[in-house]
């Protein structure tokens, strides 16, 4: 068999083997029904004979000291939006806005460090410190957040509270992912976003909850975003997000189908300018 051959499906292997292996530590997911340590953290809807394992692939639940939220169906997706950016060289970076725990963030570097990609950044954004307080006046359909209604979206989510840009710093670090390939951005969106020294863009996805944080990105990220490129919504299952996305692409007249990653995120290929 030709060397080169083998070398290169030597390669694909130990690249899949790091990157099955780094998905499963980031959501503490063997891919059983046995998790490693702790207990799940749930919404204070759900009951323990709620759980499936269909449910933690798709990341309704998540491990209480998991590095991401998401399930492994939009880990599975955050990859190979990636990996057809460099494989098919759609020029741009990688980031995210809404972050957490930094999670789906490390999960892009590590596939960068897989494919032995040195270019390209990884933009961790966040305002590491909660969600703005809603600008009702501007942005209506936010409604949602405030109030008894808040109870009903983001604060019946246990795990929703603010981290740390330290605590962050460290998680990355914890997997020697903490390199120049990252940028941090912190503070609310509508004073970060619209001067960050962001270039072209290859993979942009949104992880905002609110209406303001959604459209702030899409109004000074999008244009940014490459041809061939993907834009992820990953609150597709909150109405203040799904509003500000329709509004957005019926505004800008994308025509891209929507494609459903799981119960609650979308994404969509750019294909014109």
């Amino acid at each position: 068999m030709d060397d080169t051959i083998t070398a290169s499906r030597a390669e694909t292997a130990a690249r899949d083997a790091y990157l099955d292996l780094l998905k499963r530590c980031l959501t503490r997911y063997s891919g059983s029904d046995i998790f490693l340590g702790a207990p799940l953290q749930k919404p204070r809807w759900a009951t323990d004979d709620t759980t499936t394992l269909r449910d933690l692939e798709e990341g309704r639940y998540a491990h209480q000291d998991a590095d991401t939220m998401v399930g492994w169906l939009r880990l599975d997706n955050i990859r190979a939006c990636v990996e057809s950016v460099l494989r098919e060289q759609i020029p741009g970076d990688l980031v995210e806005t809404g972050v957490w725990r930094g999670g789906t963030c490390m999960y892009m570097r590590g596939i960068l460090r897989a494919w032995g990609e040195t270019e390209r950044k990884v933009w961790v954004a966040d305002s590491f410190a909660g969600f703005p307080e809603p600008d009702l006046e501007r942005y209506p359909a936010d409604r949602q957040f405030t109030g008894p209604l808040a109870e009903q979206s983001l604060a019946d989510v246990p795990y929703s509270h603010s981290i740390g840009l330290t605590e962050v710093r460290r998680r990355f670090a914890s997997y020697d992912l903490l390199d120049e390939q990252v940028e941090f951005l912190e503070g609310y969106f509508r004073d970060t976003i619209p001067t960050a020294p962001i270039g072209q863009i290859a993979v942009l996805r949104l992880d905002g909850d609110l209406y303001e944080s959604t459209d702030v990105v899409l109004r000074n990220l999008y244009d940014k975003l490459s041809v061939g490129g993907y834009c992820i919504i990953d609150d597709f299952s909150l109405p203040p997000c799904v509003k500000a996305v329709e509004d957005f692409r019926a505004e800008r007249g994308i025509t891209e189908p929507l494609e459903k990653i799981d119960w609650g995120s979308v994404f969509w290929r750019k294909t014109s300018a």
